[in-house]
């Protein structure tokens, strides 16, 4: 077991200072693209103005024989790109395969400089994380990186799930976590052919009522995710580090996305994934807290004062927890506001009246 002094110290000669907080940037949404795709990689200049992150995929979604040209056109994006504060992610292939040792070989030697974090897939103990971890500070101290490139990992097995709680706290790399539910159903054997979001038959029943019970019954769907994404926020929280819902495939079914993403939101997540541009508007006004919720964080904020005792505001009572929680709230606003002139416009709008 490493000693907690040297957590903080860089795990190669020459390698930049570990960092001792996750920064916290908006990202709202993780748009994804494929830049081995020479029509989808000419629309990221147009495209990276209105996403918080944009994602190089070379996972999945790229076929076995188009590895390599998604790996070099990330690579002439990213030095032919001028993101502004956009971040770029990239998605690299699964540890396991052929693919992951050439994708960090190539991208941090030749555009480290320009990648803010690496998502690493189907992580499923801490051991992968220090692997990567390790690797990247040789890297990094190879390439002269100046400041380290942090690791997000996906959640899609029940290994990692098992394991969450210390994959989170792996490395002071650690940037967050994104549940991955289609690999993570196959994995856990679910009957569910869907990429997120809820089944019909997944769903509780009203007990009998009437006379002989047979009167109709209704039913609600229940959420098939909601205790490994309660499980995965608790973790990232505990460690310090940022939550995220993965990708929702049914792109023409844009009320489910926006309820799962909402979902997610409510529970602590701060962010999602965008398959598709006409998500990307979805995760934007579900991650972003509305005019009316910030006005009155900070209403309460005010009238709190130091944060201690209890107030009565408009009939409800406020305390040290609920001051807390609209610091969150007036935090997050705070950071969005920086990046997204509408949202401070709204903002200072529903402050005022």
């Amino acid at each position: 077991m490493r000693s907690p002094k040297d957590f903080f110290r860089p795990l190669a000669v020459g390698a930049p200072a570990p960092v001792r907080e996750v920064p916290f940037r908006p990202s709202r949404m993780i748009h994804f693209f494929d830049p081995g795709n020479e029509k989808m990689a000419a629309k990221v200049p147009d495209i990276a103005p209105t996403v918080d992150v944009l994602l190089g995929n070379l996972e999945d979604a790229v076929a076995a024989d188009r590895k390599e040209a998604a790996r070099s056109g990330l690579v002439k994006v990213a030095k032919a790109t001028d993101l502004g504060d956009t971040q770029l992610w990239t998605r690299i292939n699964s540890l396991d395969s052929p693919w992951a040792l050439d994708d960090l070989l190539t991208l941090v030697t030749e555009i480290g400089d320009k990648l803010d974090v690496i998502m690493v897939p189907k992580v499923e103990g801490a051991e992968d994380i220090h692997y990567v971890d390790r690797l990247l500070a040789q890297l990094e101290a190879k390439a002269g990186i100046q400041r380290p490139i942090l690791v997000h990992a996906i959640l899609e097995t029940a290994t990692g799930v098992a394991n969450v709680e210390e994959i989170a706290g792996a490395s002071p790399r650690m940037q967050g976590i994104s549940l991955g539910p289609a690999d993570l159903a196959a994995s856990r054997r679910m009957k569910t052919t869907r990429v997120g979001g809820g089944h019909p038959g997944y769903l509780v029943r009203e007990d009998p009522h009437g006379a002989d019970g047979s009167a109709p019954r209704a039913t609600f769907q229940q959420d098939l995710w909601h205790y490994t994404l309660a499980r995965m926020v608790d973790a990232c929280a505990a460690h310090g580090i940022l939550p995220y819902y993965g990708p929702f495939g049914d792109i023409k079914d844009t009320t489910a996305c926006e309820d799962q993403f909402r979902n997610a939101f409510l529970l602590g997540c701060v962010g999602a994934w965008s398959l598709h541009p006409v998500q990307i508007a979805i995760a934007k006004r579900v991650f972003s807290p509305s005019p009316a919720d910030v006005a009155w964080a900070r209403k309460v904020i005010d009238a709190m004062g130091d944060g201690t005792g209890a107030v009565m505001i408009d009939g409800k009572m406020q305390d040290d927890a609920t001051y807390k929680q609209c610091q969150v709230v007036a935090q997050l606003a705070d950071a969005l506001a920086a990046r997204d002139p509408e949202l401070r416009d709204a903002y200072a709008a529903a402050e005022k009246e």
